[in-house]
């Protein structure tokens, strides 16, 4: 398609989208990082550029965990999917009305939850960028500046997670860790979360994510050598809801969904059940960050803890999803915020502040964050493709 838009002029027009350009990028991590589903040897990421007719434009991100391995979206389908159906329906609509705008694209285009936060994000960036406010106060406003992160510690070998984490306090960084367990055989998982929580006794806390690898059966039995073992919290050991309830309550640990949520209806369908003491909110499995609220505001009536997740996304989707986070009257369990941490390139013009254990939300307009746009350039696949109707 290359028909041409035509903006209105400019000293009457409603800002309208022009332009809609997407751009995938590889980037290497750190280390493997092992799940139970796929080992990452390093990170794609989806980026999308809105430009609007009065000039302004907005960053979005989209990001899954190893590939489609995860779940049914991929950088390369968000692309595709943004490229083919969202750009047409936002070519010359008003670019101000960020939830009228989305609710277009929602009626046309179903699911796509990854590539819609990703459209979203970048539309909120934008808008921010106008009015000269930090996406959080387009959300209500913030209720807090730094948000406390906890590290994934994946690397399967028990002494090096050990020797990681023991850097990981040294420098202030984290106190808070997550193990990725459920690959291996329960008893081998057991044993190195206990080995690790005894390394670390009370300087940090110890968490679990098994990514639905468990059986019910085999949850019952984790769960409970888990609290023993001084774990605090496992997130989404089974992948049936219904499992998920019928476990809660059952352990003197937390147990958390994830992957069961996909957006305030399922986060209503968990808190109706009582299928989950805490929440891990991801902007992505919500398709965006107004839908990430909602199911914040869905968990707080139901008494469920919040925890602000991660789909170990870049900077854009980190610093989109931690103004928002910082927008929750309640963040009980903190945030996993930590994905840029884990590549070895640096695409900001400014690196985050990741310090005395918390990352600080930026106070500058939009997502108050700049692309190096040498360094996207260099680790680009084909360059920014632009979409103009």
């Amino acid at each position: 398609m290359n028909q041409s838009f035509a903006p209105q002029t400019a000293a009457t027009a409603t800002p309208v989208v022009t332009r809609v350009e997407t751009v995938i990028i590889d980037l290497p991590t750190i280390r493997p990082h092992r799940l139970a589903m796929a080992t990452m040897n390093g990170q794609t990421l989806m980026l999308v550029r809105i430009s609007c007719s009065d000039g302004i434009t907005g960053m979005g991100e989209g990001t899954t965990i190893g590939g489609l391995a995860y779940g049914a979206e991929s950088p390369e389908s968000m692309k595709l999917a943004i490229d083919r159906y969202m750009a047409p329906l936002m070519i010359g609509q008003d670019a101000t009305r960020v939830q009228a705008l989305m609710a277009r694209i929602a009626k046309m285009v179903k699911d796509n939850r990854f590539a819609r936060s990703a459209i979203e994000t970048a539309l909120l960036d934008a808008h921010g960028r106008r009015l000269g406010l930090p996406v959080s106060e387009l959300l209500g406003g913030r209720r807090r500046d730094r948000l406390p992160v906890a590290w994934t510690l994946a690397s399967g070998d028990t002494a090096r997670d050990i020797a990681e984490a023991e850097e990981m306090l040294d420098r202030r960084r984290h106190r808070i860790f997550k193990l990725k367990i459920g690959a291996r055989e329960l008893r081998q998982d057991i044993a190195h979360v206990a080995a690790i929580k005894r390394a670390l006794g009370d300087r940090a806390a110890v968490r679990v994510d098994v990514n639905m690898a468990w059986s019910e059966a085999e949850a019952a039995l984790g769960m409970a050598a888990l609290a023993d073992a001084g774990c605090e919290l496992v997130e989404q050991p089974v992948a049936s809801a219904a499992a998920l309830g019928r476990l809660v309550r059952r352990f003197p640990l937390a147990l958390m969904a994830d992957e069961s949520l996909s957006g305030p209806e399922s986060a209503f369908e968990l808190a109706r059940s009582h299928g989950a003491d805490v929440f891990a909110v991801k902007i992505e499995q919500c398709a965006g960050l107004f839908n990430a609220q909602r199911v914040a505001a869905i968990a707080d009536a139901a008494g469920i803890g919040l925890y602000g997740g991660t789909m170990l996304e870049g900077a854009v989707s980190t610093i989109a999803s931690a103004h928002v986070f910082a927008t929750f009257a309640n963040l009980q369990w903190g945030t996993e915020l930590f994905g840029p941490l884990l590549l070895t390139e640096e695409i900001l013009c400014e690196p985050l502040d990741y310090s005395d254990f918390e990352l600080t939300v930026p106070a500058g307009p939009g997502l108050g964050i700049a692309l190096d746009e040498e360094r996207i350039a260099f680790f680009a696949r084909d360059g920014f493709d632009r979409k103009t109707i």
